[in-house]
């Protein structure tokens, strides 16, 4: 089916997101490895993305945990320099598909406020014609509910949405409901399955 509509998700996507590698650099590995053995900062994470404050949620954290607080606080008050650098070639196919008239979403996991202050960061977040963030929809990936809610509010059908994503859970669970996908391990493989699809030629990709 032709495709109507482009997904991105957003961290690993256009945005590199590694907490670890943040960590290794400010600790050292082996704090780091302790820190995340002990601590489940992942999963505080999503407590941020399907809606919790930003701030409260993660000083939550830190204070039942209090051995690590500090490191625990860094999630928030250096949240930035966890969410860097964006990929740019990534950024370059979404602004060519919407030069092409193309539609392009966003469909990510990402908190309210820490979206707020990527958007400070990064204005290719603001380029979106549609943008599907799961703290405001209170759901995240992959949850089949987030993925209905993206096909209600865009009126597109399945088959015709193409979805980038770095997950392969994701990825698995937009393809059972008929999505086109597609699962991210670098920008280039993206271009080419854009080019694939007939939405950009090389040129456009590159």
């Amino acid at each position: 089916m032709q495709v109507e509509a482009v997904i991105f998700d957003i961290g690993n996507v256009l945005i590199e997101w590694h907490p670890e590698r943040f960590y290794d650099a400010e600790i050292g590995r082996a704090a780091r490895e302790r820190l995340f053995a002990e601590v489940d900062l992942h999963a505080m994470n999503d407590r941020v993305d399907i809606g919790g404050d930003f701030r409260q949620t993660i000083y939550a954290a830190a204070e039942a945990n209090p051995a690590h607080r500090p490191e625990i606080r860094m999630w928030h008050d250096r949240w930035l320099e966890l969410a860097r650098p964006e990929i740019p070639h990534s950024v370059r196919l979404l602004r060519a598909l919407r030069a092409k008239g193309v539609p392009v979403f966003a469909l990510t996991n990402f908190g309210i406020g820490s979206f707020e202050l990527a958007r400070s960061a990064y204005s290719f977040l603001d380029e979106f014609d549609r943008r599907y963030i799961s703290g405001h929809m209170r759901v995240i990936k992959p949850n089949p509910e987030i993925y209905a809610m993206v096909e209600a509010d865009c009126g597109i059908a399945p088959g015709a949405l193409l979805f980038a994503d770095d997950r392969a859970d994701n990825i698995a669970e937009a393809q059972a409901r008929g999505w086109q996908g597609h699962l991210f391990d670098g920008p280039q493989g993206w271009a080419d399955r854009l080019i694939a699809a007939g939405l950009l030629n090389a040129g456009e990709a590159a």
